[in-house]
């Protein structure tokens, strides 16, 4: 026993006190045991050595365990880290707030979200829309206008409840429980963002619970949290659940739908018009100190007749905000209309590109006209 490093005999010492009637153990539960404190193969191998196994995928420790059991017993208490059960749990205490951004124009559901979030309402809220319109955005704004603390989550395929909930890790050569940033927002009373929830993968299925603005009871050590007041979850994504019909979105996934039933209400977010747009243009310009507004009228009327021609099904691409907010940043580098907009583009296939880029000079050289007519630049900008 005192050969065996300390991560061995922390494993050794939980199978004998989750098995009190057991000496063979199967592999894949030495193993189980053995990754729940976040150990990896040096550490449970020394348990599987060919003197031990009694057949194939069954070892014997007796040797080990009996000795470990009498020194348990006659101690009563295990000065050895306790078991899973047991086991001490810590989290980040920092609290983390969003921080107000000039460049941004509340638009579109911002007024929804800002109600829901001051409610302090447990109030699940669902919100896709296509990518580059500013979802996220609204969110952490929201938050904090309201002085929110938000804590926001990126989902992708491998994200799973250890990256959620939380898991075993060694921290000061002690192995204790560290809570994930969902427990964290449950028990601070936080805003929860899982951004691109459409990303994940059935993993997220450990959040059903949670969903239903319950307690939560964390396997790994027994405990039970609770939901403090003003605790919430909202989700964005690109889709609405059920997958990427068009291609355009070939990570996102079809979400179960007793997942998908436990949000109270869903947001579609659609761009925002032509007068919201020239703000967040004529906001960027200004943030980088690079105002243009002749430049930004012809962006956004520019953007928006591909948008019309993409929901047409005319182009298989779209001009996002985001993206002018690039082409605008870009612009503030370079001092040049055609290269900021080459550039930011320059993702596109070249066909699309240079679709775009005709487009656009036809725009500049005002050989198309808006069919809602002029919109007054000056009064854009002043609101």
């Amino acid at each position: 026993m005192n050969n065996l490093k300390k991560s061995t005999q922390i494993i050794l010492k939980e199978l004998a006190t989750r098995y009190p009637d057991s000496t063979q153990f199967r592999k894949n539960a030495i193993v189980e045991v053995g990754k729940e404190f976040g150990y990896t193969g040096k550490d449970w191998d020394p348990l599987m050595q060919k003197d031990n196994r009694v057949k194939i995928g069954t070892y014997d420790l007796a040797g080990l365990i009996e000795p470990l059991r009498e020194t348990m017993v006659s101690n009563s208490v295990v000065k050895m880290p306790q078991s899973a059960a047991q086991m001490q749990s810590i989290v980040n205490e920092e609290k983390t707030f969003a921080k107000t951004d000039n460049s941004f124009v509340p638009w579109g559901a911002f007024s929804d979200i800002v109600k829901i979030v001051k409610s302090n309402m447990f109030y699940p809220t669902y919100i896709s829309g296509l990518s580059g319109n500013g979802k996220t955005f609204m969110v952490e704004q929201a938050c904090a206008k309201v002085g929110k603390e938000f804590i926001r989550v990126q989902i992708n395929p491998e994200t799973d409840e250890d990256d959620l909930l939380g898991g075993f890790r060694l921290i000061d050569g002690e192995t204790v429980f560290s809570k994930g940033p969902v427990l964290k927002a449950m028990e601070n009373g936080a805003i929860l963002l899982l951004d691109e929830i459409d990303r994940a993968t059935n993993k997220i299925m450990c959040l059903q619970g949670i969903l239903e603005g319950k307690p939560v009871l964390v396997k790994k050590t027994g405990e039970i949290v609770e939901p403090a007041e003003g605790f919430n979850v909202i989700a964005t994504a690109n889709t609405k659940g059920k997958g990427s019909e068009d291609g355009r979105f070939t990570a996102a996934s079809i979400i179960d739908d007793a997942f998908l039933e436990r949000f109270t209400i869903s947001v579609d977010q659609q761009f925002p018009s032509l007068n919201i747009e020239k703000k967040i243009v004529f906001k960027h310009m200004e943030k980088f100190n690079c105002m243009d507004i002749d430049f930004a009228e012809k962006l956004v009327l520019w953007a928006d007749i591909i948008r019309k021609t993409f929901y047409d099904d005319g182009v298989d691409e779209v001009i996002s905000t985001r993206r002018l907010c690039h082409i605008v940043q870009t612009f503030s580098i370079f001092e040049k209309r055609d290269k900021a907009i080459d550039l930011c583009i320059s993702r596109f296939d070249s066909d699309t590109k240079e679709a775009f880029l005709d487009l656009y000079s036809k725009v500049d050289a005002d050989e198309i006209v808006e069919e809602t007519g002029d919109i007054n630049a000056e009064e854009t900008y002043e609101v």
